[in-house]
């Protein structure tokens, strides 16, 4: 029963308009799911339009039946007002058909409803008389106004939920008003401080209860000091909670959603359990959000919200809170007393302007603030300390600024460059870059030019599907992020619809035609949204100008018509131009980064779709989808897989369009990269790069790196930016040669794929009904061979595709290749598709942009190196190498000249297509009037000689195996593969006499090539296991050995090749357990193994337990593994297996990093591919030397100590390790950590006599 009151009435206005339901019914106040402005003000026009009484009736059965049959004619011709729109807006109601539908109700035949009456409230109050005459009439009337009112509400309703599902979304002004701003207080004390009362109080009474908040409110203890140690499960499950919350947040406040993280933030502070996922950093979020705005209410509430979590305002609160008094102008007195309380919360003023990160607006208005009460304050200028240096032994030399250097500048002069920057920096804000496809192009048929007009239609039905589908996906975010969930809505805000849909059907045009798994498909989706924000951010910011005035200024330390006063690396000169660039923002959590891309990737299948009439053409023309969804078994596991539909695939083939996109991260960089400076601040110019690649979601590396000293790591950041400032150009005779045979349906023997038409087909026909299960087996397996390989050939030809476009997309350019390392150190370039370190046709495609004269020894590098490629004479040496290649001087001369037609000599060598380049140099200098002032582009390669057991003997310093490896000066080059060869034959022989019958069938079939690749693994820790896959494959590809036999001949051979490794390293082999066993033991301590490499760099081991984080819902429930989770146990297994590979991988980095920064230092052109080190012919014998004296230097190091000492220190020592359960596991770590090897007596010295040791 409705009890009614006046117009008049304020309790009734201020009732309604805050949004509390009228008493006694179920439709009063906000009623289905609108806001309280908007139905009052349709009630309200409804009142003034009729004239009559606003009477609420209960509903009555029969009453609601008679009208039910009619609500669907009446429904087309009636509207309400659509949710959020402005109040009192009068409803599409004729006067005329009103009077008539009263009529009509009116003389329906039902029984009466009797209802309490309370006649409208009028300016001078009624009589008795009047009042009774009003009621009579209220009863008469009572039943039609009920079943009007229901009707037009009805109707409204369907209107407003049409008006959501087209529009996508509210109005802003009417979400806002339903988001929750007025915190609700668990503390009792804090709460009688906030009354309800409050948002009518002047402004004057919130500035004093800001003060009187931070003064006076007692402290509760921290929340997180009063909370027992969690769980390995729920302490994962919080991490994920908080990282996720805090991502929200800080995506609401930069899509400008403030109010709804504000309420989100709300909600979960008024449940218990929820605010134990808050921490200060949200809050702080928030608070800087209102501060900007200048909204002093809402930040209070939020400075409530921390002191009822038990939290401390930290110097960010106390920045965002005298933000915004200097923005509205506060009393001195408020300010005094924030600043007086930050003093007594141990927070110094000084370190607001040193310590905050706060943009140059924001940090002018605290500047204003304290100002107001302290007007001769300066903020303190900025530390003019001398700039950090690297003080390791190892690069005192490198950043000695006593000896005299000739750092190499480029061969572009400044103007050049300049303009070269300003193409990459248009390329890097477009965010992807259109490549012209190599594969060669269709005749423009009428069928081609019909495939592409549709699916130019599609495309512009999918973009508007697209647009649709995001803004019905926007809006059911909106609605879960309102109920107090951290949705995806901010996220799915930071790139326009367009922009969205554009990148989805881009990655509509890469799927290949087998499909991608859904998992692999969302992570690539979330990372790119979250790329493109990211350059989006700094376009919008003043960091772009910045960035063009100040790295114009560093291009003259680089440019060849320009000097600096004193010459500097790349990374000093940078930071010499200015302060530090601005904070990085935080990637996303992996758990949203998959999530957003799993939405995105279901919208692509229930949107996307294409005529039946495409896929047959005598069937019915309904829309079906372009992707669908399969489940297949891969490594025994089974995964969700998208594929697009066949009719699709050959809609794309028929079109036969020729365009490329890729994102601007992976193609080449068109001026120099930006010098690293910092774990997050190198490389391209807006795109983000990590410093160190690790799998997404994986944090511990990046911890370590931000918790180490700066010039800690001004080694590895040097080396890498020496690395990325090598200009490169396409080498354009070989691309065409390749090209040529790509068109011409590849050549696998010589690297160039094939193309899916060219796989073998799978059998014909059907098997007779009687065939037998063996016949039905080996038809099966026919089939799943014939499918593998055809995947495999695509996904080569799409490799190959790829390159070679980007080949032809450059010709004629200059370009650099950024890099970055992973996480031992090991360096990498950062564009994917093409580089240096890919197969013999990649290396082949790519030569040096700045030349170097011959010089007199350039010539015999370069017959070296083409000797060296072809792999015939590697036991010769050098002088033998040189005599070799002036005795086929006619072969590389045809080979240069007529490739395709000639000898083909190059062809039969090891890798060939380096050979053909190398060919072509050596004919070209050779023709030149003077060979030793011909230009060279060409890179020539000095290999290590197992660089890997080159480590081992020079760190156990054994010289059986140093002589093994070629530390020993000798005058042949020692192989260490043919050396185990000849061992493994002696074990052999013995058995073959004892009538081992395995033993006799390897009979002449031991060789180098069968145990080379395990011997250079087993250094890199191979098992056994793995090393009999390896030793297995080398013997399937002997066609005149017995197969039967291969199972059992490579269990033999790799037991023999660890024996036989055993007895010639066996230093080796002490220092390899010694690693082994004390990762085993730090793991079993529940820690993941650490260190650091000689030049600075810590390392962590990212191998745990697996943490599973699953995603529901769609059409798949996504679940995946994280080994990166720190919150979890360590792998054991893993641990100990991956120490000893991952520690030699640390020092072979170290080692090219030193070789790279003394190489820049005299002025060489270096660049490398791990333990294969680059540079010009004419400088060859420079490298050498600089090589070899940096290995003796690294290895002077005690490293192996240093080693126990940092273990003993970070696992033995802490007080953690004190307290651990296990202490008896710590005793024997502690004994077994002090254990380190003993060494031999070879002489390190000796490496720089050794002609060999790189070669």
């Amino acid at each position: 029963m409705w009890t009614e009151r006046g117009l008049d009435d304020p309790g009734f206005l201020a009732e309604h308009l805050r949004g509390r339901p009228c008493r006694g019914g179920r439709r009063g106040g906000v009623g289905f799911g609108g806001t309280p402005a908007a139905c009052w003000g349709v009630g309200l026009e409804r009142l003034r339009r009729t004239g009559a009484e606003w009477v609420r009736v209960p509903e009555h059965r029969g009453a609601r039946g008679s009208c039910q049959q009619r609500r669907g004619a009446e429904a087309s011709g009636a509207g309400a007002a659509p949710l959020g729109r402005t109040p009192l807006t009068p409803l599409p109601f004729a006067p005329t058909v009103l009077e008539a539908r009263v009529r009509q109700l009116q003389a329906e035949c039902v029984s009466e409803v009797t209802v309490k009456r309370v006649g409208v409230a009028r300016p001078r109050a009624p009589g008795k008389a009047q009042r009774r005459a009003e009621g009579a009439a209220g009863r008469t009337s009572g039943r039609w106004a009920q079943k009007l009112d229901e009707e037009k509400w009805t109707l409204q309703k369907r209107k407003q939920q049409l008006d959501v599902k087209l529009q996508g979304h509210a109005q802003p002004e009417a979400c806002e008003r339903a988001l929750r701003v007025l915190p609700r207080l668990l503390d009792a004390g804090l709460a009688c401080h906030l009354e309800l009362g409050e948002p009518r109080a002047p402004h004057s009474r919130w500035e004093e209860k800001l003060a009187r908040l931070l003064h006076e409110t007692p402290r509760k203890p921290s929340r997180k000091a009063e909370q027992a140690p969690q769980a390995g499960a729920a302490s994962a499950r919080l991490e994920v909670q908080q990282h996720r919350l805090l991502a929200f947040l800080d995506c609401c406040l930069r899509t400008g959603h403030l109010p709804l993280a504000h309420h989100v933030l709300v909600t979960h502070h008024g449940r218990a359990r929820q605010q134990q996922q808050l921490t200060l950093a949200m809050y702080n979020v928030v608070l800087l959000g209102w501060a900007r705005k200048g909204s002093y209410k809402e930040l209070l509430y939020v400075f409530f919200m921390v002191k009822d979590a038990g939290l401390t305002p930290d110097l960010l609160s106390y920045a965002a809170a005298l933000q915004c008094m200097g923005r509205l102008d506060q009393s001195t007195t408020t300010i005094q007393r924030c600043l007086d309380q930050m003093g007594q919360d141990g927070l110094k003023l000084q370190e607001l302007f040193t310590s905050v990160p706060l943009c140059q607006e924001e940090r002018a208005l605290v500047l204003r603030a304290v100002r107001k009460v302290q007007p001769t304050f300066r903020p303190p200028p900025p530390p003019q300390c001398p700039p950090q240096v690297n003080t390791s032994p190892l690069l005192r030399e490198i950043y000695a600024t006593s000896d005299p250097v000739s750092y190499p500048k480029l061969h572009l002069p400044l103007e050049k460059l300049q303009s070269l920057f300003q193409e990459q920096l248009r390329v890097e804000m477009a965010t992807t870059v259109p490549v012209e496809s190599v594969e060669k192009a269709r005749v423009l048929t009428k069928e081609v030019l019909q495939a592409r007009d549709t699916l130019k239609q599609l495309r512009a039905e999918w973009a508007q599907a697209l647009c649709l589908g995001l803004q019905d996906m926007k809006a059911s975010e909106a609605r879960a992020a309102r109920t107090g969930r951290p949705s995806l809505f901010p996220f799915l805000c930071v790139l326009t619809e367009k922009e969205m849909a554009e990148l989805l059907l881009q990655t509509l045009q890469v799927l290949p035609p087998q499909g991608e798994s859904l998992l692999s498909l969302a992570q690539q989706l979330g990372m790119r949204v979250f790329n493109r924000h990211m350059v989006q951010r700094k376009q919008l910011s003043s960091q772009v100008q910045a960035l063009q005035q100040r790295y114009y200024r560093y291009l003259h330390l680089l440019a060849s018509d320009t000097q600096v006063a004193t010459p500097h690396l790349p990374r000093q000169y940078w930071e010499a131009l200015g302060p530090p660039e601005a904070p990085h923002e935080q990637p996303w959590p992996l758990p949203v980064l998959v999530e957003l891309g799993k939405r995105l990737a279901e919208l692509l299948v229930e949107t996307v779709r294409i005529p039946g009439s495409l896929a047959a053409p005598q069937g019915a023309c309904t829309l079906i989808p372009v992707l669908y969804h399969v489940y297949s078994f891969r490594s025994f596991r089974q995964i969700g897989i998208l594929k697009p539909h066949p009719a699709f695939t050959e809609l794309l083939a028929a079109a036969a369009e020729h365009t490329l996109v890729f994102e601007a991260a992976e193609v080449p960089m068109l001026c120099p990269p930006l010098p690293w400076t910092s774990p997050h601040t190198g490389a391209f110019l807006l795109s983000p790069t990590k410093l160190m690649r690790s799998l997404e979601g994986t944090m511990q590396h990046q911890r370590l790196l931000d918790s180490c000293p700066p010039a800690e790591l001004h080694g590895a950041l040097d080396a890498l930016t020496q690395l990325g400032n090598c200009a490169w150009r396409v080498n354009g005779r070989v691309l065409d040669l390749v090209l040529e045979l790509f068109a011409a349906k590849g050549c696998p023997r010589l690297g160039v794929p094939a193309p899916p038409s060219e796989a073998p087909r799978p059998p014909e026909g059907r098997l007779p009904p009687d065939a037998s299960p063996a016949q039905k087996a080996e038809v099966r397996r026919e089939l799943a061979r014939c499918l593998k390989v055809a995947r495999e050939m695509h996904s080569l030809r799409s490799d190959a595709l790829y390159r070679l476009s980007l080949a032809q997309h450059l010709r004629h350019r200059v370009f650099w290749l950024p890099h970055n390392m992973d996480f031992r150190g090991r360096t990498y370039p950062c564009p994917p598709h093409f580089n240096h370190l890919g197969s013999d046709l990649a290396r082949a495609l790519l030569e040096f942009a700045q030349g170097r004269p011959l010089g007199p020894h350039g010539l015999d590098w370069l017959k070296i190196h083409l000797v060296n490629l072809t792999g015939l004479k590697k036991h010769e040496p050098l002088q033998a190498r040189l005599v070799f290649a002036d005795e086929v001087m006619d072969d590389i001369l045809d080979s240069a000249d007529r490739p395709m037609t000639g000898r083909k000599w190059w062809m039969e060598v090891d890798e060939p297509w380096q050979a053909l380049a190398c060919c072509m140099e050596i004919a070209r200098a050779m023709r030149s009037p003077d060979p030793t002032a011909f230009v060279s582009h060409f890179p020539v390669h000095q290999d290590g000689s197992c660089n890997g057991l080159q480590h081992y003997a020079a760190l156990g310093r054994d010289s059986i195996g140093a002589a093994s490896v070629n530390l020993l000066p000798s005058d042949f080059p020692q192989d260490v593969y043919s050396g185990v060869a000849a061992q493994v034959e002696v074990f052999r022989r013995q058995d073959a006499q004892r009538g081992v019958r395995v033993a006799q069938v390897l009979d002449g079939f031991i060789s180098r090539k069968v145990v080379k690749q395990t011997v250079m693994t087993v250094v890199y820790g191979v098992t056994r296991y793995g090393g009999r896959l390896q030793i297995e494959r080398r013997l399937r590809e002997l066609s005149n050995f017995p197969q039967e036999f291969v199972w059992e001949a490579s269990h033999y051979l790799v037991r023999q090749v660890f024996n036989s490794l055993q007895e010639m390293f066996s230093g080796t082999r002490a220092i390899q357990h010694w690693l082994t066993e004390s990762a085993r033991l730090i793991a079993q301590t529940g820690s993941a193994v650490e260190w650091v490499t000689p030049l600075g760099v810590p390392i962590i081991q990212p191998y745990h337990r697996d943490s599973k984080v699953m995603i529901g819902g769609g059409i798949q429930s996504l679940t995946f593994s994280n080994s990166g989770d720190t919150t979890q146990k360590p792998n054991t297994l893993k641990q100990k297996n991956g120490f000893p590979p991952n520690f030699i991988h640390s020092l072979d980095s170290s080692h090219m990093m030193l070789t790279a920064l003394h190489c820049y230092r005299k002025g060489l052109t270096f660049v490398s591919v791990h333990d294969c080190f680059w540079t010009h012919a004419a400088d060859v014998a420079v490298m050498n030397q600089v090589c070899r004296e940096q290995f003796v230097h690294l290895h002077s190091q005690p490293i192996l100590h240093n080693l126990s000492r940092f273990l003993v220190k970070r696992f033995c020592c802490s007080s953690r390790s004190l307290k651990h359960p296990k202490n008896s596991w710590i005793g024997k770590l502690q004994d077994t950590l002090k254990a380190v090897p003993d060494t031999g007596a070879f002489d390190l010295e000796q490496v720089k006599h050794s002609t060999y040791f790189f070669s």
